[in-house]
């Protein structure tokens, strides 16, 4: 057929007969054309006939597992390169410490037993913690510094409620946008209400995960929290320790907490760790500690001492 002339459904569009516009349909096309089809026998009936990355119970099968791991990398990695995000602080910790808005309500409805209260009592001293977790927020979110056209320590909780709430509410307070890595659980767990709708991911698996957790991390606060919190921090400094992932800062708030609960000394004593790495991490007990060190880690041209978000908020 010579150049220029019609092909067999007839003269092609002028747009068609550009250089540069694409010359295959979309997949989003093509599987419309397959759902608009009026043809309707056992054979396009047939679940082998759909289209593979139309086929839920094809891509849940056990072994597409490999595929599921990519998409769940794939798909939060290719959201936040478009929404410019560049680095993040990630801020980890219990899904149980109250807000001190919530701290009276909970004493209020604690059990009788007295062990049962001790552990209420427990949480409610936490709250503080709460105030903390939104402050250094508050402080990194205000900062709002752009790098190489990227925005850099964006806060980044596993969205849900608790110290993660704390996390997305302090950001949301400086009025800036907040990522939230929610996981499917048994028990219901839904994104709290101060995550930015666009950022907020949910993952099947936890390995993906944490790894997105890590992945633009540039400092990391760990809350008070139980063994999800306990697992996040120890992988982390394994792979700091172990050469995979570059230094950065990491906190530890609440230094009563976890004095009482890990012995880290003891750990270093017993040779199975060094002594020097113990120097992979800091306790610390404010907002303001950790975010100088922050700003100081890194040489950054932002002030270290704001006003308080709640005072913000109710004015």
């Amino acid at each position: 057929m010579e150049p220029g002339q019609p092909g067999p459904h007839g003269k092609p569009e002028r747009a068609d007969r550009k250089l540069t516009p694409r010359k295959f349909y979309k997949a989003e096309d093509e599987a419309a054309f397959t759902e608009a089809s009026p043809t309707h026998t056992p054979q396009t009936r047939h679940p082998a006939y759909r289209l593979a990355y139309r086929d839920v119970d094809f891509l849940l099968r056990d072994d597409l597992r490999p595929v599921r791991f990519q998409l769940e990398l794939l798909k939060a990695e290719t959201m936040l390169e478009e929404a410019g995000v560049g680095s993040t602080l990630v801020i980890y910790g219990s899904a149980r410490i109250p807000s001190p808005e919530k701290a009276e309500e909970l004493m209020a409805n604690a059990d009788s037993d007295p062990r049962g209260r001790k552990v209420v009592e427990n949480l409610v001293a936490k709250a503080k913690y709460y105030d903390e977790a939104r402050r250094l927020a508050f402080m990194a979110s205000s900062c709002a510094i752009i790098e190489e056209g990227q925005r850099q320590f964006v806060v980044t909780s596993g969205g849900g409620p608790a110290i993660m709430e704390a996390a997305n509410r302090g950001a949301a307070e400086a009025g800036a946008e907040s990522i939230g890595l929610n996981i499917v659980l048994p028990h219901e767990q839904a994104p709290n209400e101060y995550v930015t709708p666009r950022l907020s991911f949910q993952f099947h698996y936890f390995a993906l995960r944490k790894m997105h957790f890590l992945l633009r991390a540039r400092a990391v606060a760990v809350f008070p929290g139980g063994f999800g919190t306990f697992d996040e921090f120890f992988e982390l400094i394994t792979l700091i320790q172990t050469g995979k992932m570059k230094p950065i800062p990491i906190f530890l708030f609440g230094k009563e907490f976890w004095n009482k609960v890990v012995n880290f000394d003891a750990i270093a004593d017993e040779g199975v760790i060094s002594r020097d790495d113990l120097d992979l991490f800091r306790m610390v007990d404010t907002a303001e500690e950790a975010w100088e060190r922050i700003v100081k880690f890194y040489e950054l041209s932002c002030p270290t001492a704001m006003p308080d978000p709640g005072r913000l908020a109710a004015e």
